[in-house]
């Protein structure tokens, strides 16, 4: 699943006119190079949710069959359902396997992580060193758990895999993912990873102004 559907309020005025998934970095939309990368890792079912602007999302991507696969929406534009609720929506477009999870307004050189968990785990995130911008992480990396720290080193990449099992409970509506990755990680039920490659949450115009591929 690719999430798309985020107004993109902190790239204004670009994200006036195009929806962030579309921004370009190095002639390329953010999008199409996850779409490229997913289906270079052998995935070809691809769940794409829309929100702000998502018709233009349609227009360029369509059916998916110019990248080689089959993309499929999840329609957001009524009410879009933040990071949680988004996922939710679309899990019975998932299927009972796990699945991959990237935020479409992020750049990253990363490989497609595994879609295997162990039994015990109900998540896989990958993380990444915190750029220098944020004030601080949003969790440590212990024996390749995630783990809850007063003092976090480590990001949140916007890349992850998921059990649908893990969305257990909750119910429909807007709701974020986060709170969802705390209470996991207090039980040891996230395995993580850490990714120090090319990546760049591209979250305001002077960080893509500045941004050099």
């Amino acid at each position: 699943m690719v999430l798309a559907a985020g107004r993109g309020e902190r790239l204004r005025p670009i994200t006036d006119r195009i929806p962030k998934s579309l921004v370009e970095v190095g002639g390329q939309s953010l999008l199409e190079r996850h779409l490229e990368h997913l289906r270079a890792a052998g995935i070809r079912e691809v769940v794409i949710n829309l929100g702000w602007l998502g018709d233009k999302i349609v227009e360029r991507v369509g059916s998916g069959q110019r990248y080689g696969l089959e993309v499929v929406y999840s329609d957001e534009r009524g009410d879009v359902l933040e990071t949680g609720g988004g996922i939710f929506k679309a899990l019975p477009l998932l299927g009972s396997d796990p699945f991959v999870v990237i935020n479409a307004d992020i750049y990253t050189e990363m490989p497609v992580p595994e879609l295997t968990l162990r039994d015990d785990h109900q998540a896989h995130l990958v993380l990444v060193p915190t750029p220098a911008y944020r004030e601080h992480g949003d969790f440590d990396l212990v024996d390749g758990l995630v783990r809850n720290a007063d003092e976090p080193r480590f990001t949140v990449s916007g890349v992850s895999v998921y059990r649908p099992e893990f969305f257990h409970g909750c119910e429909a509506g807007r709701f974020s993912v986060a709170p969802l990755w705390r209470a996991a990680a207090d039980r040891g039920e996230i395995s993580g990873s850490l990714y120090a490659g090319p990546w760049a949450d591209i979250g305001t115009p002077e960080r893509l102004e500045s941004f050099d591929p």
